[in-house]
């Protein structure tokens, strides 16, 4: 039996979810009502990013080009920061139907499509042109339709995965031995920092600054925009360009939703998010620069380093999956020129 104190904070959740999804439905039948009384199909897109996010920004180029191809037939109407839930909360309501499009990173999307721990196993991509020939080419278009019940339309770059310390630098495996290192959540991302030698310390990203701060660990692993948007070059003096993942956004749209369109529209949309794409890359290129000037005036060594010993050090990782359908897939990703 539940005590008092779990039980009313049980119903404040439920409470907190039914509130919001009421909100929500709400706010839903009013853009759907002017689009009826336009006669112009609203598409509802939901993220977690703030508006200054160079995603949110290659978005907004989607939503102008749609405008601009469909002849203000179509529209898309996006709700950023958060206002329609996290990020897993808005991949949700496009599944069961309740929002129309979700940008989510494809790490938590391992849960529905086991395949896609291909992107958090490390050194899975040599370099950043070698990620984007796989999701440009017949492997990327598979998993943008590999759902029952959503559909990819296209991905956005989130940049490369690196670590970064607040004292002792990170120039090798050997380096990181006696290290406390943040992760997600992450089976893999535990695994990984086993193998190169140091203890993995899941903790929430929002509680990563003051970890940093107090000791608790001693270096974390992220994009470099991520580290310089939440200060860690504040307390973090050194950070390591190895790239050992990266893991890109995907776009995706309820697949009824999507089958509803007809063939000229679904061609419209489809354009605007790829040629968004392209964009938004060209956006996170700028970002990355600016971020890693930001930090560099702050006092942080960016080290260039030998990613040999690091890829030898999670090789098992790579080579002891036993799945047929997985190891296909690395055989295809590794092959890609």
């Amino acid at each position: 039996m539940l005590s008092p104190g779990k039980s009313d904070f049980i119903c404040g959740i439920l409470l907190g979810v039914l509130i919001a999804s009421c909100c929500f439905a709400l706010l839903h039948r009013v853009v759907r009502q002017q689009a009826m009384d336009t006669n112009t199909i609203v598409l509802t897109l939901g993220h977690g990013l703030d508006v200054t996010h160079p995603v949110h920004l290659g978005m907004v180029s989607m939503q102008e080009r749609l405008a601009e191809l469909s002849g203000g037939t179509m529209r898309i109407e996006i709700f950023p920061g958060g206002m329609l839930g996290s990020e897993p909360e808005c991949l949700e309501q496009v599944q069961v139907g309740l929002l129309d499009m979700a940008k989510s990173s494809v790490s938590p999307m391992e849960s529905f499509w086991s395949e896609l721990q291909v992107f958090t196993i490390p050194y899975m991509f040599r370099d950043h042109e070698h990620l984007w020939q796989v999701l440009d080419g017949d492997i990327g278009r598979e998993f943008l339709e590999m759902s029952p019940t959503m559909y990819g339309l296209t991905y956005y770059d989130a940049g490369a995965r690196n670590f970064y310390s607040v004292r002792q630098p990170i120039l090798s495996p050997e380096s990181m031995r006696g290290m406390n290192i943040r992760v997600q959540q992450s089976r893999t991302a535990m695994d990984m920092i086993r193998h190169l030698g140091a203890s993995p310390t899941p903790i929430a990203f929002g509680e990563l600054y003051t970890a940093l701060a107090q000791g608790t660990v001693d270096g974390a692993e992220n994009n470099l925009p991520s580290f310089e948007s939440a200060r860690h070059n504040e307390i973090c003096r050194h950070f390591t360009l190895n790239e050992h993942a990266f893991v890109p956004d995907m776009l995706l749209i309820n697949r009824n939703r999507w089958e509803s369109l007809s063939p000229l529209q679904q061609h419209w949309l489809k354009t605007a998010a790829v040629e968004s794409s392209i964009f938004q890359r060209e956006l996170w290129a700028k970002e990355e620069q600016r971020s890693r000037e930001a930090s560099e005036r702050r006092g942080v060594q960016f080290h260039e380093v030998d990613k040999t010993p690091f890829i030898t050090a999670t090789a098992p990782m790579r080579e002891n999956i036993t799945d047929p359908v997985i190891r296909d897939i690395i055989r295809r990703i590794q092959e890609a020129q």
